[in-house]
Formats: C-alpha cells, sequence, structure tokens
C-alpha cells in the first residue's frame, strides 16, 4: 500500500497555499487529490475577463510571488499594483505543482481524481481506485469550495425561447451570432460586477443594460490595499481610521457611515443603503463606470425569466426586445458553519484571516509544523466565519482581532508573518524607519485604538444580539 504523510484533498488555492507552506516548513511527503485536470481549483473554470480584485502580490503561495509586481498603467487599475487575469492565475498554479511540488520528490499529484473518504480516490479517467495509508493527517481543503457561474445552476425558471448565458460563455455567444436587442445582468455580487463592467468598455451603450440587482453590497476601496512602501501613508493610514472607527462607531450602521466617509468601503448607489459584505474589491473608476448603469431592478430575487418580462414574487418587470439574460447568481464563497481547523487526525481549512484565503491557508500551515498540540493550534487559528449580510461583519472583525493578537504574541507566528509575502502588511509596518516619525505616527495610531476598538465592537455586536432575541 502507498504511504504519505499529509493527504490534501483539493488542488485549489487554498490547498496550494497550504501544501507549499508545509513543504518549506516541514520533511514530509505530500499526496494531492483533486477533480479537476488542472491546479487551480475554480480558476479552471473562470470567465475570460475574470481578473484578481486584490493585488496579485497577495495571492497564491509563499514561495513564488504571483506577477511581477509592477503597477497597471491603464485602464480600471491604473496607478495601483496589477491584477493577474484568470489565464495568468492558472498558469502559476501550473507552474507551482509543475516547477516546485513535483521537482521535490516530496509531492504526488493525482488531478481528475475523486476522494471517497478513508484515504481512497478513484480516477475519473480508468475508474481505478487507489488506497493510501496516511502517516499523519488527511487535510480538507474542500470546504470553503467556492460555487461558480460555469458549473451553477440557476434557482429561477426559463422561459422557451429565452437566451440565458453564463459569463464564461458570454464572448463565444458574441461572435456567433449578431448583438443581442439588450443585456439583462442577474445577480449583483462580484461577477454582476465585472460582467457590468466587461460589457459598458467594450462598447455596449449604458441604456442597452438593465441590471437586477437583489441586494446593494458594500466594497472595499483597492487603493486602501496597495502593501508596499510607495502607498504606505494611504494604506496604513485607511486602516488607522479603520481601527479608530471600530473604536468610536455608535452602531452598525455609524459604522459603515465612518468607514465610507474615511474611503476604505464604496457603494456602487449611494442612494441606497447596502446590506451584504463578501469584500469584493473594487478601484473608483471601476465605481464610475458602474454607475452610469440606470437601469436597476430591486425587487428580490427572480423567480422566471421569459424573452420579454422578469418575473419577480411582486409581479413582473418587462424587458425591451428580447434581450439576453447573464446569470451571475452563483454565490462565490458560500459560507459555511466554522468547526475546529485541526481536529486530531484531520485539518479542515478555513479562514482564520478572513477573508484572505491564501494567508489563512499558510498560517494553518505553518502553525501544524511548529505546534504540537490541537488545542493550541487550535487557539491560534480560531475559524472566522465569512458570512452574507452586513451583521455578519462585526463578527467577522472581531475574529481576526482575535486570532492575529495571539499570533502577535507567539514569538514564532509573529515572525513568519513578517516575512510571509501573503500578509504583506505585517511586513511593511515592521520595516519602518524607526526615524520616520510620520510613518511611525500611522502605526502607533492603529495601536493605540485596537483595544477601544475590540471593546467597542464587541459591544456593538451584544446589542444586536439583544435585540435580536
Amino acid at each position: 500500500m502507498t504511504e504519505t504523510d499529509y493527504l490534501i484533498i483539493g488542488a485549489g488555492a487554498v490547498g496550494m497555499a497550504f501544501a507549499d507552506t508545509l513543504l518549506t516548513e516541514t520533511d514530509a511527503h505530500l499526496t494531492i487529490v483533486d477533480r479537476e485536470a488542472a491546479p487551480g481549483g475554480h480558476w479552471n473554470h473562470a470567465y475570460p475577463f475574470v481578473t484578481l480584485h486584490q493585488p496579485s502580490m497577495l495571492y497564491g503561495v509563499n514561495s513564488l510571488p504571483l506577477g511581477t509586481g509592477a503597477k497597471d498603467t491603464n485602464g480600471h487599475n491604473a496607478g495601483l499594483y496589477e491584477l493577474s487575469s484568470g489565464t495568468e492565475v492558472r498558469a502559476y498554479f501550473e507552474q507551482v505543482m509543475r516547477r516546485i511540488f513535483l521537482p521535490s520528490g516530496r509531492v504526488t499529484y493525482h488531478p481528475l481524481s475523486e476522494y471517497k473518504g478513508n484515504g481512497t480516490f478513484v480516477s475519473l479517467t480508468s475508474g481505478a481506485m487507489s488506497k493510501l495509508r496516511v502517516r499523519r493527517k488527511t487535510v480538507d481543503a474542500t470546504y470553503l469550495e467556492a460555487s461558480v457561474p460555469a458549473l451553477h445552476t440557476p434557482s429561477f425558471l426559463v422561459g422557451d425561447g429565452v437566451q440565458l448565458v453564463t459569463p464564461h460563455r458570454l464572448a463565444t455567444v458574441l461572435r456567433h451570432g449578431p448583438p443581442p436587442s439588450g443585456y439583462v445582468i442577474l445577480g449583483g455580487g462580484k461577477t454582476g460586477m465585472d460582467v457590468a463592467h466587461w460589457l459598458l468598455t467594450t462598447g455596449v451603450l449604458p441604456e442597452a443594460v438593465t441590471w437586477v440587482r437583489p441586494r446593494e453590497s458594500w466594497l472595499i476601496n483597492r487603493q486602501a490595499i496597495q502593501p508596499a512602501m510607495d502607498f504606505f501613508e494611504v494604506c496604513i493610514g485607511a486602516q488607522a481610521a479603520q481601527m479608530e472607527a471600530y473604536a468610536e462607531a455608535a452602531d452598525l450602521d455609524d459604522l459603515f457611515d465612518r468607514l465610507e466617509r474615511t474611503g476604505v468601503m464604496l457603494r456602487i448607489d449611494r442612494s441606497v443603503r447596502p446590506r451584504t459584505m463578501h469584500f469584493a474589491t473594487m478601484s473608483t473608476h471601476e465605481i464610475k463606470v458602474l454607475q452610469r448603469i440606470k437601469k436597476v431592478v430591486r425587487r428580490g430575487r427572480v423567480r422566471t425569466i421569459q424573452a420579454g418580462s422578469i418575473e419577480f414574487a411582486d409581479g413582473n418587470e418587462p424587458t425591451c426586445g428580447s434581450p439576453m439574460y447573464i446569470d451571475c447568481t452563483a454565490s462565490g464563497a458560500v459560507p459555511c458553519p466554522v468547526q475546529p481547523v485541526f481536529q486530531g487526525d484531520r485539518i479542515i481549512l478555513q479562514y482564520v484571516l478572513s477573508p484572505r484565503t491564501s494567508l489563512s491557508a499558510a498560517m494553518i500551515a505553518f502553525v501544524e509544523a511548529h505546534k504540537h498540540d490541537d488545542e493550541i493550534k487550535n487557539a491560534l487559528c480560531e475559524p472566522v466565519s465569512m458570512g452574507d449580510t452586513v451583521a455578519d461583519y462585526v463578527p467577522l472583525i472581531l475574529g481576526n482581532m482575535a486570532n492575529q493578537q495571539r499570533q502577535s504574541h507567539d514569538s514564532d507566528s509573529r515572525a513568519w508573518l513578517r516575512k510571509s509575502r501573503l500578509d504583506g502588511f505585517s511586513g511593511l509596518m515592521a520595516a519602518v524607519d524607526h526615524d520616520d516619525s510620520a510613518k511611525l505616527a500611522l502605526v502607533q495610531r492603529i495601536r493605540k485604538a485596537a483595544p477601544t476598538a475590540f471593546a467597542n465592537l464587541t459591544r456593538i455586536q451584544r446589542d444586536r444580539e439583544q435585540q435580536e432575541v
């Protein structure tokens, strides 16, 4: 029987980031089993115009930078650090596997294979069953698996003669026929925003687009997450203002109002108060483009789409002619109930520094490599749920702050985070010259506000819970 130290289920960003750190920090042998034909998880099904919405330097695995570290010089991200395309991300994960993992001699990779439990997996090409003896642990890297548009089944009915496409097929369909009379974007999440932006920047007139947005979302200003010294005042200044908003807010609505005034949070329509928060990140330029679409429908979830109308619970909304419907209703990151990360001979990879998937997985691997008691490991890596609504934001931030405090008090974890390229911000603040009083003052603002921020957020959360009883 074949043996391995760690059996990792899933070769997406989470599994790859975990494997990379474990490979660096230990001498363990790893076996990776994945349903996809290539590493990269949901990126194998990404639509052609998708990009990262965070700087490339914060994504991927620790041992290999993603991208060139350059700034974009044109387009919606001009002046900010590059955003890798879906094609670049897929090629990157392939490079990690082929140039780092496999040449190490300590990684075995089984693509197109379905894990069946108890160390058993089956090849999807041959049907052959394989059995492993796992000497240490089985690692579930699929718990946070994303729901992607290409594999999504609509929750609404589709009438006869309706042209419904997913974003990954959009460009292909348009190449094989005349342009439609109009477009209807179904879904107000990041995918819907990407599609809307792509349509407008490829020449579609705003009046030809109807956008069904059942819920509005708060968005992160990308300028506030540029982890480089030339953005220090903007980036760390935004973090200081954010921490002070946490410390001073009277309630949840006041908190988001303050975050918006600092420039940390953005919204597409300032006349509508967002009730969701998925940490989608955008530039102010992108927001201005999206604001050109005026036909926005806010009537709840779609029940049925017809050639000339959309049915909602409260009635129908007519459409112009027979438009092309674009299904952007896949939920992306699906909120999952949290459970302990370390469970004896199992590890369940989850957010421990939400919403940073790569950093969370790498942090868990580091703790696994250097700590030897599940109680200690779980204390350093308490899972933090991504959530879905604005009400989920405060417990998420409290969970992050609690983990960061415990990790900063652990010398090994603190030193690793400062060197980790996936963190970016810890190393940035640690690198400040002791003679640079302006930068030190920003760091001090964060440290000064943090205890009050934690106490005040705890009060806001307690007040909300009491109101709900």
